[in-house]
């Protein structure tokens, strides 16, 4: 099917990551993905939520929606007096994705807090927060170990997540807001720097899909997160 910017079925849309975006963060990225835009930032405290295992750390994310982020105003989650069902499920998913890229005891008795803050949003947010979280992540551990407050990188691999969908009838790769509001099926997948799942999102949305279809949805993602980790790298080491 012609999608709708002219991308191929396979096609990304174009990505950006840029490093050092905020001042005072101890790791910070803005990730561009077609006209998706989220601002993540890696805080660093010398302290653990009750629940760690003493000696161990702990990476923990948190994710909102600017007003107009989206099409329409959208009221703040502070002034529901709650976060919203969607902004804590997705924070949930961000958080566990990128714990799996991290030795929590060479992290030590220290929390590492990731804030995805979705500054324009055209679909993939949960996505972007994800593969941009991983670069503000992996700047702070440079940080912890340049100031000489950690011996071992923690990081022990590289995460990063697309959407695939079923629009039409046909599969495609990191569906863009018209797409996505018009998919049959809709998947998010997080893999690591090893090809591994960290997590899978599938529902199907006007219809059931076969596990054929899950497979091709799963190629797609696994060769969009192939082409996203050579962007993370660049970002990290250009």
């Amino acid at each position: 099917m012609a999608r709708i910017d002219g991308r191929k079925s396979d096609q990304l849309r174009p990505v950006r990551i840029e490093t050092g975006y905020l001042k005072f963060a101890e790791g910070s990225a803005l990730i561009t993905c077609g006209n998706t835009r989220v601002l993540c930032a890696a805080s660093v405290e010398e302290r653990t939520p009750p629940h760690v295992p003493e000696g161990e750390g702990w990476v923990t994310a948190e994710y909102s929606m600017l007003p107009r982020a989206n099409r329409e105003r959208s009221r703040r989650d502070i002034a529901k007096l709650k976060l919203s069902p969607r902004s804590a499920e997705i924070q949930r998913l961000v958080g566990r994705s990128l714990r799996a890229c991290v030795d929590l005891k060479k992290l030590g008795g220290r929390t590492i807090t990731v804030d995805c803050d979705v500054l324009q949003g055209d679909g993939g947010t949960r996505t972007a927060s994800v593969t941009g979280g991983y670069v503000a992540l992996a700047l702070a551990c440079r940080k912890l170990m340049a100031d000489g407050l950690l011996t071992e990188d923690p990081l022990i691999g590289q995460v990063a997540a697309v959407s695939a969908g079923i629009v039409e009838d046909a599969a495609l790769l990191d569906l863009c807001y018209e797409e996505d509001s018009a998919a049959q099926v809709d998947f998010n997948c997080v893999m690591t720097g090893e090809g591994r799942l960290v997590e899978i999102q599938g529902t199907g949305e006007g219809r059931a899909f076969t596990p054929e279809e899950q497979r091709t949805l799963l190629d797609l993602c696994a060769k969009g997160i192939g082409e996203l980790r050579e962007i993370q790298n660049a970002a990290l080491n250009g």
